[in-house]
């Protein structure tokens, strides 16, 4: 498995998750809730073994972000990974809910 396992996005009128499977099926994901049509909560992530020390939970944070910041979104990062993640990114500021 690499860096280059592809993020995917489902989601539905009020949730949905970034994820990504690797060959084995092993499933690493970052869910959220939609607060209207502004606003996401991340409030997940989880990262199996077989992806452990390959920087995925940043990637699938780094995905939120990325499109958060094209839909003029915001983001509230509960789970306790995203919000250290937007702790060591001030250049994401811009998307998170102040």
């Amino acid at each position: 498995m690499t860096d280059e396992t592809e993020i995917k996005l489902e989601e539905s009128d009020t949730k949905g998750r970034y994820f990504a499977r690797s060959p084995a099926g092993d499933v690493a994901e970052m869910t959220f809730s939609k607060l209207g049509e502004r606003q996401i909560i991340i409030d997940h992530t989880g990262v199996p073994d077989a992806f452990r020390g390959q920087g995925t939970g940043l990637r699938l944070v780094t995905r939120a972000v990325e499109d958060a910041r094209a839909a003029g979104k915001t983001i509230i990062p509960l789970c306790p990974f995203a919000a250290a993640q937007f702790r060591r990114h001030p250049e994401w500021a811009d998307v998170l809910k102040k």
